[in-house]
């Protein structure tokens, strides 16, 4: 089912389906791409329990070996919702029998919509619902549109930063860095950047980069509380993916303890985690 918000200055679709955001709109024009499935099939997932691939798709916990596949499973789940205005919606997630065959913890989800102006706020709230400790990752992966040549388009940061991007191998981190190129922390875009895979940022100072086309600005998302940054498209695709995360896929070396992977995220019995990444149209 496809939910609707809006406010006077930005109309917002996400579907039930993963509590997926499909579209953002503001004066006819929609910001989020459009599915075409020849390059991608997704619009903005939920990456939870887990971002990026596992080694060997499986993790330990407790001696056992479990199977998760890449993102985990929430982007394919149904979400229930409570619409709680015209502007604002609320989804929520729990374990099933389902997600415990593959992730044994108890745990609500919850991902809210709020439209504030020409900002479009994406709140991710986990709460631990057991007596013992919930590791897990979260993160968020919403596609831009662009158009035409992706050459025309840069990303600004907001503060002085080093860009050393953390190089995957068969998505899993291999030790190996780079740095990307940048003038006065702005980064020119090319599909040549991405050859390899994304682009992951660990230690930014920056908690907000703007999407510009040539000097125009387009769309500026704040950070602000997640670690860790990835930068994504495919060859010729008319989107860019700008990616917070609160989790990273395993190193080559990991041993698969879901504990001890980087970047995991510990809660402790019965308490909460509130992330939250704004959107702002800026044309």
């Amino acid at each position: 089912m496809i939910i609707t918000i809006s406010n006077k200055n930005l109309t917002a679709t996400i579907n039930t389906i993963g509590a997926e955001l499909v579209t953002l709109v503001k004066n006819q024009k929609n910001y989020i791409w459009t599915v075409d499935e020849n390059y991608w099939n997704r619009t903005s997932p939920v990456l939870f329990p887990i971002v990026g691939r596992l080694k060997n798709d499986s993790y330990t916990y407790n001696e056992k070996t479990y199977s998760l596949s890449r993102h985990g499973f929430a982007r394919d789940m149904e979400f229930t919702y409570d619409k709680r205005s015209e502007h604002q919606v609320i989804f929520e997630l729990n374990e099933t029998e389902a997600t415990k065959a593959v992730y044994p913890f108890n745990f609500k989800l919850f991902i809210a919509y709020t439209l504030m102006g020409n900002e479009l706020v994406i709140e991710y709230f986990v709460r631990n619902q057991s007596d013992e400790v919930l590791p897990f990752s979260i993160g968020a992966h919403p596609a831009f549109a662009i158009e035409g040549d992706v050459n025309n388009y840069s990303l600004q940061f907001n503060k002085d930063d080093h860009f050393e991007t953390h190089h995957l191998e068969q998505e899993s981190f291999n030790g190996n860095t780079s740095i990307v190129n940048s003038m006065d922390n702005e980064i020119s875009l090319s599909y040549d950047l991405f050859d390899v895979n994304a682009l992951v940022f660990k230690q930014l100072k920056s908690n907000e980069v703007t999407l510009k086309k040539k000097d125009k600005s387009i769309v500026k998302v704040n950070f602000d509380h997640f670690p860790y940054l990835g930068i994504w498209t495919k060859s010729n695709a008319p989107f860019i993916c700008i990616e917070p995360w609160c989790g990273l896929a395993d190193n080559v070396n990991h041993d698969g303890n879901l504990e001890e992977k980087e970047g995991i995220n510990l809660l402790q019995p019965h308490e909460d985690f509130l992330r939250a990444m704004r959107i702002e149209i800026l044309e």
